[in-house]
């Protein structure tokens, strides 16, 4: 493949079906390996019950058996206890990251719409809310002021004037 061929389809349907092949041996031989541990496990663990006996030996063995029922609940609790703290903290650090990375936030288009068919989008179309904005708001009218050009030397004592007021006080 060096020297720049490329491979045919077939060839490489071939190697394809091998790779499959020997995907799936391995899956099955990783099978019988669990189930096989699995066995020894529990025969070491878990000898096969004597049921031979008195009724004061089964009581015993009954009283063991609770016992190690015990155990194995605490174990499942505190396995199951670490196994939530540490998924909280698997969330906290991915937070974390997404923090450090920061968030691009999309560019926001503009969008022309007048309040009413923003309450109709937001309300749903069956609400019929009407709201001019513009009926509401109070009615300004702006005074002209009339100033005369060539009365700049009355304007300056008005405020001279009222500069002396402000000293005074």
């Amino acid at each position: 493949m060096s020297d720049g061929k490329k491979m045919t389809s077939s060839r490489r349907h071939h190697l394809k079906s091998l790779i499959l092949q020997i995907a799936a041996r391995w899956l099955e031989q990783e099978t019988t390996d669990l189930a096989a541990a699995k066995e020894a496990y529990m025969a070491e663990t878990c000898p096969a019950p004597n049921m031979s006996g008195d009724q004061a030996a089964l009581l015993e063995f009954c009283k063991k058996l609770y016992q190690s029922l015990d155990k194995i609940d605490e174990d499942r609790y505190d396995n199951g206890a670490k196994v939530a703290k540490a998924d909280k903290e698997i969330e906290e650090l991915k937070l974390k990251v997404v923090e450090l990375a920061g968030v691009k936030k999309p560019a926001l288009k503009k969008v022309r719409m007048s309040a009413d068919s923003m309450l109709q989008a937001l309300l749903g179309g069956k609400h019929k809310v009407t709201m001019d904005l513009r009926s509401n708001l109070k009615q300004v009218k702006k005074e002209v002021k009339e100033e005369a050009v060539g009365d700049w030397r009355k304007n300056i004592e008005d405020k001279a004037d009222r500069k002396k007021m402000f000293e005074t006080s």
